[in-house]
């Protein structure tokens, strides 16, 4: 390959199918010590371009350097060196990419088509945000940017011009997708969390993250509950209070799996009366159940529980892997006409210095010409010949006859030559 832009992009890295959680947790590096990390590409593997992308998907390096394959290997060395590793041991799981391939790989992580949820909204920022910490360690040059340039406007054409990103892939994201269809916009909407186990605080960080801020917690033990409130920013309530906080509540979410219902059919008919029949959402990720099933019967009671809210991720899956079959397309054009831009600005040193030399040509034919016009031109002609001529002539002496031909047929495309037999025809 020869020595362009591209040619020198290089990516080592694991992720999810390359290796185990065990290597990706001692790759892991916290966003805090990534412009140490970035530091020490730069003293001990003398890169000047490179980005370090560190997720729980993958821990991966992009960089530019003028000997991909010894930069792979000593990128491969490093990697297993901050997870304290034997190189050795960790050689099947890193993976290296080079030039076309590596372009074709960052536009798909960018645009979460490598991730193991496809689509997953917030892989293009913390992309974004790899590439703000390479740049404020002075590591982003002119062609690493023109890649994740690249890889971000894929992203965003893969967005808007697929459906990869719609649809609930996983319970706490079909939680919130069916409380949305419900009450819409949730900034608008007050949320209760009615337990401390696990899918608590995993439903109630997404419900914040959808919008939902006026979000209070309640538990049988008030040290729990506390503690909770003061890990996802809630206010904290006592148990026994749980009837007046249903009443204000559009959003139920109950992880206490205790022997008896925490919410019972009776509190839940008496907080639709006092809420003048406004709907609740209810969630139920109480292992046994919390919420007594005869709620769902109730008009205005929408009560899901862990069963039903796997059924919609998995309808949300099937989906977003159908449309990654035409963001995979996107992704295959973007790189094609980034290739295609690149090699255009790789060329033009080229052209500016064909034209540089004819010019400097054309003025010594003038001098030489004295005035004389047609003597210039035809001295022009002569000079500008003169080195293909020499060339073509030096090659078929050598007989090698391909590199005659290929020669012989390059001039005939740059000077759009035809055959004489040809022209005949």
């Amino acid at each position: 390959m020869t020595d362009t832009a591209v040619s020198r992009l290089v990516v080592v890295g694991a992720n999810h199918r390359s290796s185990s959680l065990a290597l990706r947790d001692a790759l892991f590096v916290e966003d805090a010590a990534v412009p140490g990390v970035l530091a020490m590409l730069r003293d001990r593997c003398g890169l000047t371009q490179a980005m370090l992308l560190s997720t729980c998907d993958r821990v991966e390096v992009m960089a530019v350097d003028a000997d991909p394959g010894a930069c792979g290997a000593a990128l491969s060395r490093f990697l297993a060196e901050i997870a304290c590793i034997d190189p050795a041991d960790a050689a099947g799981q890193i993976y290296t990419l080079t030039g076309e391939d590596a372009v074709h790989h960052g536009f798909a992580v960018a645009a979460s088509l490598d991730s193991q949820i496809i689509g997953e909204p917030h892989v293009l920022g913390q992309v974004k945000a790899a590439w703000r910490l390479a740049r404020d360690a002075g590591m982003a040059g002119a062609e690493l940017e023109a890649v994740v340039q690249g890889a971000f406007a894929c992203a965003k054409r893969v967005r808007s011009e697929t459906a990869i990103a719609q649809g609930p892939v996983s319970v706490a994201s079909s939680a919130v997708q069916t409380a949305r269809d419900l009450h819409g916009d949730l900034d608008r909407t007050r949320g209760l969390i009615v337990g401390t186990g696990d899918m608590a605080e995993l439903m109630a960080e997404a419900f914040q993250a959808a919008g939902l801020t006026r979000l209070t917690v309640t538990a049988p033990r008030d040290t729990l509950a506390d503690g909770l409130a003061r890990r996802i920013d809630a206010h904290a309530l006592p148990f026994d209070q749980l009837p007046e906080a249903l009443r204000g509540s559009d959003v139920v979410v109950t992880a206490v799996g205790g022997r008896t219902y925490a919410i019972t059919l009776e509190q839940v008919r008496d907080a639709l009366r006092k809420r003048r029949q406004r709907p609740i959402f209810l969630v139920d990720a109480g292992i046994p159940g919390d919420i007594e099933p005869a709620v769902n019967r109730e008009e205005n009671a929408f009560l899901y529980d862990l069963d039903d809210l796997e059924h919609i991720a998995l309808s949300g899956r099937a989906g977003r892997e159908a449309a990654a079959r035409a963001a995979w397309d996107v992704v295959g054009q973007e790189v094609a006409a980034f290739l295609k831009r690149r090699a255009a600005r790789d060329a033009a040193p080229a052209i500016t210095a064909l034209r540089d030399h004819a010019e400097a040509l054309r003025a010594e034919a003038l001098a030489a010409a004295g005035g004389d016009a047609d003597k210039a031109t035809r001295l022009l002609v002569n000079r500008l010949l003169h080195e293909p001529s020499c060339f073509l002539r030096d090659v078929a002496e050598r007989g090698d006859e391909d590199t005659r031909r290929a020669a012989e047929a390059l001039l005939r495309r740059l000077f759009a030559l035809h055959d004489d037999k040809e022209s005949d025809r």
